[in-house]
């Protein structure tokens, strides 16, 4: 935890960022992350400005103090949760291993329902009274075990805000009415705008193409505000994402994500774009939605990038925890798996080093101080080679500590694609300089939220 004391006592130290603007470079004191866009021909003098200096030393206690609190005041206020092992899917670049995909267990009705009891008990011992946790029924393909899934929400209908993460191609017409009707959020996903392109990637075990049926899904969904699609980007769509964000809008979709390819298992790492290449196709997506949204007055929020912007803009508005150190795994969420094992992360089902116990032997309250989990929630980006001296540190968070422990080898290395990180850091204070932030952000994103510092300096 950042020592606030020695914060408020030291001088600010701030760094100079090109964001490749034609007018303003950004200066940024990485330890609280404070930023601020100066014109170019005084970006050097502003660096040692008093009054600037001093603006930033009178406030930069209250800054330290929010970024700590956010990284490690928080308590775990959602589950992901595993219904079952199996998935009728066999994506090449998946990060559970086929074997539990292909042989897995489901878990029965009366299993889920003790499941949720305890997990409600310990929410209930850490939320403020009043406040729902949120649990969503994640893969492997949780729609395997509908029936019981469903039957389970219906059960705790009052004590949970409930999310559903499917790859959708068993939503028939009766499931979506049952989600709909009960305002579940739902996540779809869709690799590809044709067939041919969707289906390199996502298939059936026996290499069947699952493109139109999620599109059949898609076209039912219209007019639902509370469901989105990911699209995992790699080598084989890269080419193809300015068609991703023009088919979503087509059909309504009214929040997306372009995610980078998770590089946790060999699959994925065969399949990683690199990241100047992944930097130009995504902006140019980002830039097409912006063009739609002109166009027709109807936004759709590319939500991985939003909480980019939000992380520059508002840091404590974000609403997803990747992008940050330590990770929202084991500190904002967990995951239980279809054995009722614990772990920081979904993406670490797959890695027994991360099991921190069983939730059914008594071991939710004690999973957070093993090793499984303290490894992760006490991940620091500070203590990461080259990301300690990188200005931009707390507004990435050196994603993912599982990705990272397989890609190079331990929790405190980087993950993949940090220069796309800082590529799309630049790409965000680009915007701010230009005054087109809002247009990527969920409409009234800023309402309850206070603004702590503002400055303008000519």
């Amino acid at each position: 935890m950042t020592d606030t004391r020695s914060i408020s006592d030291a001088s600010p130290s701030l760094v100079r960022f090109d964001i490749n603007h034609p007018e303003y470079d950004a200066v940024i004191e990485a330890d609280t992350a404070f930023w601020s866009l100066v014109r170019k021909d005084v970006s050097a003098e502003i660096l040692t400005d008093p009054g600037f200096l001093q603006k930033i030393a009178e406030n930069r206690t209250g800054f330290a103090d929010e970024m700590d609190h956010l990284r490690f005041g928080l308590v775990p206020s959602a589950v992901y949760f595993n219904p079952t092992e199996r998935c009728n899917l066999n994506c090449t670049y998946c990060y559970l291993p086929e074997d539990m995909r292909r042989h897995g267990r489901h878990m029965s009705k009366e299993q889920l329902v003790e499941a949720l009891d305890l997990l409600l008990a310990y929410f209930h011992r850490q939320m403020p009274p009043g406040v729902k946790p949120q649990l969503i029924f994640h893969g492997s393909e949780p729609m395997l075990n509908k029936a019981n899934v469903f039957a389970t929400i219906e059960h705790f209908k009052d004590d949970y805000i409930f999310g559903i993460q499917t790859n959708g191609t068993l939503l028939d017409s009766d499931a979506v009415e049952f989600i709909t009707s009960r305002g579940i959020s739902l996540g779809l996903s869709l690799d590809g705008p044709t067939a041919e392109i969707t289906n390199r990637t996502r298939h059936t075990f026996s290499g069947h193409g699952i493109h139109d049926r999620v599109i059949e899904v898609m076209e039912s969904l219209r007019g639902y505000q509370n469901y989105s699609v990911i699209t995992t980007v790699t080598t084989e769509n890269l080419g193809h994402l300015t068609e991703m964000v023009e088919l979503f809008h087509s059909l309504e979709v009214p929040t997306c994500m372009l995610n980078q390819v998770r590089c946790t298992l060999p699959g994925g790492q065969k399949v990683r774009p690199s990241d100047e290449e992944f930097t130009k196709a995504y902006t140019e997506a980002l830039e097409r939605t912006h063009e739609l949204y002109r166009e027709t007055g109807r936004k759709l929020v590319v939500a991985n990038f939003a909480n980019i912007v939000l992380a520059v803009v508002a840091p404590t508005a974000r609403r997803l925890m990747c992008d940050i150190s330590p990770c929202g795994g084991g500190r904002c969420f967990f995951a239980v798996n279809a054995r009722g094992d614990l772990f920081p992360c979904s993406e670490f089902i797959g890695l027994p080093k991360f099991n921190g116990g069983n939730l059914f032997s008594g071991g939710l309250e004690t999973c957070f101080q093993t090793s499984a989990f303290q490894n992760v929630t006490q991940r620091k980006i500070e203590e990461i080679d080259e990301c300690g001296s990188c200005p931009i540190r707390h507004f990435c968070g050196a994603p993912c500590p599982a990705e990272a422990h397989e890609l190079n080898g331990a929790i405190n290395q980087r993950g993949a694609f940090c220069e796309f990180y800082k590529d799309q850091v630049r790409y965000v204070l680009r915007l701010i300089a230009d005054g087109r932030e809002n247009d990527f952000l969920w409409d009234n994103w800023d309402k309850g939220i206070p603004t702590v510092f503002d400055m303008n300096m000519s």
